[in-house]
Protein backbone atom coordinates (compact mmCIF):
# COMPACT_ATOMS: atom_id res chain seq x y z
CA UNK A 1 0.00 0.00 0.00
CA UNK A 2 1.21 3.50 -0.76
CA UNK A 3 2.61 5.38 2.21
CA UNK A 4 0.21 8.32 1.75
CA UNK A 5 -2.76 5.98 2.33
CA UNK A 6 -1.45 4.33 5.51
CA UNK A 7 -3.14 6.85 7.83
CA UNK A 8 -6.55 5.69 6.56
CA UNK A 9 -5.91 2.03 7.30
CA UNK A 10 -5.01 2.50 10.97
CA UNK A 11 -8.29 3.05 12.78
CA UNK A 12 -6.81 4.58 15.94
CA UNK A 13 -4.51 6.92 14.03
CA UNK A 14 -6.89 8.04 11.27
CA UNK A 15 -8.28 11.45 12.22
CA UNK A 16 -11.12 11.11 9.72
CA UNK A 17 -12.33 7.77 11.10
CA UNK A 18 -11.83 8.91 14.67
CA UNK A 19 -13.81 12.13 14.42
CA UNK A 20 -16.50 10.90 12.03
CA UNK A 21 -17.17 7.81 14.10
CA UNK A 22 -18.16 10.15 16.92
CA UNK A 23 -19.98 12.77 14.86
CA UNK A 24 -21.49 10.45 12.27
CA UNK A 25 -24.31 9.19 14.45
CA UNK A 26 -27.92 10.25 14.09
CA UNK A 27 -27.92 13.01 16.71
CA UNK A 28 -24.52 14.62 17.35
CA UNK A 29 -24.53 17.08 14.45
CA UNK A 30 -28.10 18.12 15.19
CA UNK A 31 -27.26 18.73 18.85
CA UNK A 32 -24.22 20.82 17.89
CA UNK A 33 -26.22 22.91 15.42
CA UNK A 34 -29.02 23.34 17.95
CA UNK A 35 -26.60 24.49 20.65
CA UNK A 36 -25.08 26.94 18.21
CA UNK A 37 -28.50 28.43 17.45
CA UNK A 38 -29.67 28.37 21.08
CA UNK A 39 -26.31 29.22 22.67
CA UNK A 40 -27.15 27.75 26.11
CA UNK A 41 -29.89 25.16 26.45
CA UNK A 42 -31.20 22.87 29.14
CA UNK A 43 -31.56 19.14 28.59
CA UNK A 44 -35.36 19.31 28.27
CA UNK A 45 -35.16 22.13 25.74
CA UNK A 46 -32.85 20.07 23.53
CA UNK A 47 -35.07 17.02 23.93
CA UNK A 48 -38.21 19.01 23.10
CA UNK A 49 -36.74 20.55 19.94
CA UNK A 50 -35.38 17.25 18.63
CA UNK A 51 -38.63 15.52 19.49
CA UNK A 52 -37.96 11.88 18.76
CA UNK A 53 -34.73 11.37 20.68
CA UNK A 54 -34.91 9.24 23.83
CA UNK A 55 -33.57 10.61 27.11
CA UNK A 56 -30.97 7.85 27.17
CA UNK A 57 -29.75 8.66 23.65
CA UNK A 58 -29.63 12.39 24.34
CA UNK A 59 -27.66 11.76 27.54
CA UNK A 60 -25.23 9.50 25.67
CA UNK A 61 -24.84 12.03 22.84
CA UNK A 62 -24.23 14.95 25.19
CA UNK A 63 -21.69 12.96 27.22
CA UNK A 64 -19.80 11.98 24.07
CA UNK A 65 -19.73 15.56 22.81
CA UNK A 66 -18.59 16.74 26.24
CA UNK A 67 -15.85 14.06 26.33
CA UNK A 68 -14.56 15.32 22.98
CA UNK A 69 -14.45 18.89 24.27
CA UNK A 70 -17.20 20.12 21.96
CA UNK A 71 -19.88 20.80 24.59
CA UNK A 72 -19.79 22.38 28.05
CA UNK A 73 -22.02 21.01 30.79
CA UNK A 74 -22.80 23.33 33.68
CA UNK A 75 -24.70 22.00 36.67
CA UNK A 76 -26.35 24.28 39.19
CA UNK A 77 -26.79 23.20 42.82
CA UNK A 78 -30.51 23.90 42.92
CA UNK A 79 -33.59 21.88 43.69
CA UNK A 80 -34.53 20.56 41.24
CA UNK A 81 -31.06 20.40 39.71
CA UNK A 82 -30.54 22.50 36.61
CA UNK A 83 -28.05 21.53 33.92
CA UNK A 84 -27.21 23.70 30.93
CA UNK A 85 -25.27 22.87 27.81
CA UNK A 86 -23.35 25.15 25.47
CA UNK A 87 -20.65 24.86 22.83
CA UNK A 88 -16.99 25.13 23.71
CA UNK A 89 -14.56 27.06 21.52
CA UNK A 90 -13.72 23.78 19.79
CA UNK A 91 -17.41 23.12 19.23
CA UNK A 92 -17.92 26.61 17.80
CA UNK A 93 -14.95 26.10 15.47
CA UNK A 94 -16.77 23.11 13.94
CA UNK A 95 -19.95 25.06 13.14
CA UNK A 96 -18.79 26.66 9.85
CA UNK A 97 -17.95 23.19 8.51
CA UNK A 98 -21.32 21.86 9.66
CA UNK A 99 -23.11 24.81 8.06
CA UNK A 100 -21.44 23.94 4.75
CA UNK A 101 -22.67 20.37 5.12
CA UNK A 102 -26.20 21.59 5.94
CA UNK A 103 -26.19 23.91 2.92
CA UNK A 104 -24.98 21.07 0.70
CA UNK A 105 -27.65 18.71 2.07
CA UNK A 106 -30.44 21.24 1.51
CA UNK A 107 -29.19 21.94 -2.01
CA UNK A 108 -28.93 18.27 -2.96
CA UNK A 109 -31.67 16.47 -1.01
CA UNK A 110 -34.18 16.38 -3.88
CA UNK A 111 -31.63 14.88 -6.28
CA UNK A 112 -30.52 12.40 -3.64
CA UNK A 113 -34.10 11.29 -3.01
CA UNK A 114 -34.60 10.90 -6.75
CA UNK A 115 -31.43 8.81 -7.00
CA UNK A 116 -32.56 6.64 -4.12
CA UNK A 117 -35.92 6.10 -5.79
CA UNK A 118 -34.22 5.16 -9.05
CA UNK A 119 -32.01 2.63 -7.26
CA UNK A 120 -34.98 1.14 -5.40
CA UNK A 121 -36.76 0.56 -8.72
CA UNK A 122 -33.97 -1.72 -9.96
Amino acid sequence: MEKKFEVYSKKEECPVRNVLSRLGDKWSLLVLLLLNDGETLRFNQISHVLGDISQKMLTTTLRSLEADGLVNRKMYAEIPPRVEYSLTERGRSLIPVLRQLVDWAVENIDAIKTSRGTLAAH
